[in-house]
């Protein structure tokens, strides 16, 4: 299934931006949190409270704090708070989320989902240009309850960087719905996807995001992964990512969002691809 190539690569305003303007534009989001004036209290003064502690601890300076303010504008002004969020708070907002959950690990989303992707049936091959690179994939599964019962027409939403690390939506060049498909399983609840593995990627450098990024001497990097979003009639959506075992950034990933639970080892096809099975398990809604 190929897709036709566009132009040029892509900075920050081309994919830390774009995530301001679709994470408005999700429905998903519309609304409130529909939490309580005394428990809206509790956690402002928690969160002013550490501020307060880190500006005692480290000392903080007039020029510190002028800087810091300086820079809170410029990821307002570049549209980068889903970036910056999502890439340095979220795992931690995940975490508290999974304690009460079974079944397959969550992680985190991340800022690069795009809802509507082209829905496919069970045994597919993502949309992809004619002339995509990257090392074939073949990722099989069965999506199952925590009682192992088979769940026919579960979607598998999925999506995944390209071979350059970058994703469609969020990079010029790259045709809309590249690598990404909302894949329905059988009637035993199994799918099959050809695809390509995907590389590692880095944070935009020349947003505010990146800059802190470089100022703070990190690296900007996230390991290499699939996304993956798992629906069925009442159950209880899962949101994943599944890593490559041993691959680069696994151990110092800037989103800190790595389990061991969701590393991939996938084997060697014999005609140069890679074959990879994992199985979904969702939790009744």
């Amino acid at each position: 299934m190929s897709i036709t190539d566009t132009s040029t690569s892509p900075t920050a305003a081309d994919s830390g931006a774009p995530a301001g303007a679709v994470f408005r534009a999700d429905n998903r989001y519309r609304g409130t949190a529909e939490t309580s004036a005394e428990r809206v209290d509790t956690i402002l003064r928690a969160l002013l409270g550490a501020v307060h502690q880190v500006v005692s601890d480290h000392e903080i300076t007039y020029p510190e704090f002028q800087a810091a303010k300086s820079w809170l504008m410029e990821v307002g002004e570049g549209d980068e708070w889903p970036l910056l969020l999502d890439v340095f708070v979220e795992h931690a907002v995940e975490e508290v989320a999974s304690r009460s959950r079974q079944g397959t690990k969550g992680s985190i989303e991340g800022p690069y989902y795009l809802p509507g992707s082209r829905r496919l049936p069970a045994h597919c091959e993502l949309p992809r240009r004619a002339d995509e690179k990257g090392t074939p994939l073949s990722f099989t599964g069965q999506v199952r309850d925590v009682n192992d019962t088979p769940l026919p027409g579960a979607e598998v939403d999925i999506w995944h960087a390209d071979a350059d690390g970058h994703y469609s939506g969020f990079a010029p060049h790259l045709p809309e719905g590249n690598l990404r498909g909302l894949v329905v399983t059988d009637d035993e609840g199994r799918f099959s996807i050809r695809t390509i593995r995907p590389a590692p990627y880095r944070i935009p450098a020349d947003g505010p995001t990146g800059r802190m990024i470089a100022a703070a001497g990190r690296p900007p990097w996230r390991p290499a992964h699939l996304h993956v979003m798992v629906r069925a009639e009442g159950h209880r959506q899962l949101t994943t990512q599944l890593y490559f075992e041993g691959g680069a950034w696994v151990d110092d990933d800037v989103a800190r969002a790595t389990k061991p639970e969701l590393f991939l080892r996938p084997v060697a096809d014999g005609e140069g691809g890679l074959v990879q099975r994992y199985d979904f398990v969702l939790e009744r809604a």
